[in-house]
């Protein structure tokens, strides 16, 4: 793979980690919101929204499963010492910090829309 492709692959990477990104918590607050929604509304109308929900929670976890995916590829793609070993140490504990924090928000997530769907 040539320097210059290989600098458009890390690129694309990464515009796909954050797009599935933005998809997945936006298919968490869209079901959220549907979920609202069911209160005071007949049965046909609430069962349009149960399929919504569920449409959406799928939807969720494939962007789940991309999100994963890219970003092990950007693990193997920023190896190298931008801004010397210090800096790099330090950004490297930041980017710890900041996964846990997002599996966290995943797993909170999850625990929250997985009972509106699924009831």
């Amino acid at each position: 793979m040539t320097e210059k492709l290989k600098k458009v692959a890390v690129i694309l990477n990464g515009f796909l980690h954050d797009f599935a990104a933005g998809i997945w918590l936006a298919a968490i607050a869209a079901i959220a919101l549907i979920h609202r929604m069911h209160q005071a509304q007949h049965q046909e109308i609430v069962a349009v929204l149960n399929r919504l929900e569920h449409i959406f929670f799928w939807a969720s976890v494939v962007a789940m499963v991309v999100i994963m995916a890219t970003g092990a590829g950007r693990t193997f793609t920023y190896v190298d010492n931008w801004y010397g070993v210090d800096a790099e140490r330090v950004r490297r504990r930041m980017l710890i910090v900041k996964h846990v924090v997002l599996f966290s928000a995943f797993g909170a997530g999850y625990l929250v829309v997985y009972p509106l769907v699924f009831h």
